[in-house]
Parts: structure tokens; sequence; C-alpha cells
């Protein structure tokens, strides 16, 4: 699921760079001993770096550029995880981003194309090291669907892992999981049916004291639960019309959340 952000593109390096420190960053990956040691478990659960031919350029420097960003926040009470809808924030979303959230100094963990194994590698791997959030706000999974159409039940493991990893890592932040976003055309369109029915998953998944779980897909939908292309011209990715509708969804119950 990958977009092409001329604004964050200033941190994107070679493949030769992407190489040589992701070979080293792979030698201790928790992700490959996992490979080894437990084959029978499912890939959304399994750590490991992205590694498909587009991104190779881009996402390690994109996690080392993360890392220095976070170290330069004085408070950051705002965590963002996610995959492109959600790195989108830095393109489309950018001024809604700014309005809604910077008093925040929110950090965005969002990396086009991420599935769940992805986000769990970043997180053992110091992305949110050394800071302490009110709140982190998580949206994962569309990549699961629609790479590989991956059962929701392995999608949702993927999620309730990086539950886990938030739970061990960050114990005194609240987590608000949101449900994965619709796409395609309708209801019966096979890759929504699968996000759906992860959402099903994981509702079950908050507590409703530290994990919250909010589902705001309706917002986006038309009475027959069509996806308009005014709101996500490739029926997956918000444009600002999009985002506007998200930050709106949201801005409520993320200042309670974040309230002193």
């Amino acid at each position: 699921m990958p977009i092409n952000n001329s604004k964050s593109n200033g941190f994107w390096r070679s493949r030769l760079a992407y190489a040589l420190v992701g070979s080293a960053m792979m030698c201790f990956s928790p992700g490959l001993s996992t490979l080894a040691e437990d084959p029978e478990k499912p890939l959304s659960v399994r750590p490991e770096p992205q590694n498909a031919e587009w991104a190779v350029s881009w996402w390690m420097p994109r996690h080392e550029q993360k890392l220095k960003e976070k170290a330069e926040l004085a408070n950051c009470q705002l965590v963002w995880i996610g995959d492109s809808i959600t790195h989108g924030w830095e393109g489309e979303g950018k001024s809604l981003w700014e309005s809604h959230f910077a008093k925040y100094q929110p950090l965005n963990l969002g990396f086009s194309g991420d599935r769940t194994e992805h986000v769990l590698w970043r997180l053992q791997h110091g992305a949110i090291d050394g800071i302490q959030p009110k709140l982190v706000i998580m949206m994962i999974g569309t990549n699961n669907a629609g790479h590989r159409q991956e059962s929701p039940a392995d999608t949702a493991a993927g999620i309730e892992a990086i539950l886990g990893e938030l739970k061990q890592r960050l114990p005194d932040s609240r987590v608000l999981l949101l449900a994965i976003f619709p796409r395609g055309d309708g209801p019966n369109d096979e890759l929504r049916k699968l996000c759906d029915e992860t959402n099903r998953r994981i509702a079950p998944l908050a507590d409703g004291k530290r994990v919250l779980f909010l589902n705001i897909n309706s917002k986006f939908l038309g009475p027959n639960g069509e996806l308009s292309a005014d709101v996500m011209p490739d029926k997956l990715h918000p444009n600002q019309k999009g985002y506007e509708i998200w930050a709106n969804a949201i801005q409520g119950k993320v200042d309670e959340l974040l309230a002193p």
C-alpha cells in the first residue's frame, strides 16, 4: 500500500544504504529467531522488517529518522501507529494533523505498506523506547488482508501481539484501537469483508480501561455501505476530505483521553 509523498521523502536513501543497515539490524532481529524457533506461528505475529522491492530504499531510513525525531520531542503525549493510511497524515492530512493534534507533540509511526509483523519489528527495535505518551492511536491490518488475503483470525492475532508489545513497553499508556477502515466499492468487496471480520475479532481485545476500541467506519460510507471516491479516491486511502472526517470523528475522544 505505497504512498508517494514528496513532503516526507527527504529521509529516503539509497538501496545500498538500506541493505547495509538492514543487514546489520537483521542479525539480531527477534523476528528471525522467532521464524527459526516456531515456524508454525502465522506470519502476522513473526516480527520482520519490510523487504518488498518498492520499500527497500526508504523503509529502514524512515525507521532511523523516526528514532531521531522521537529523541527530539520534549514531551510526546501522543503516538500514532499504522500503515500508509496513518503515514498519510504527513501528506494529504498534514494540515489537519497540525490543527487537530500538533499540540500533543505527536509522533507519527505510520509506515506505508506495513503489516502487523512490520509494526512488531519496529516496536522491538526502539520505535517507542524512551518515551511515555499518554495515548497511542493504532490502526493496522488492511495490508494483511490486501497483500496476502490473510484470515481475520491471523490478522487479529498480529494486532493482539502488538497490543501485548505496547503493554510491555508502555505500561502506563492508553491505547485507542481503531477499526480497520473500509475499503473497496461496497460491503461485498472481498477485502472489505476480511477487514470487517477482523474488526469483529479485535473489538473484544479492548478492556474499556487501558485499551479502548473505536469504530468510525460509518463516517466514510454511504447509506448502502458504498465508499465514495470523494473521500477515498482509490477506495483505500483518504484524501484531505477523508482525513478531515477522521480527525473530526476522533477529536473529542483524543482530547478526553489526553486531558490533564
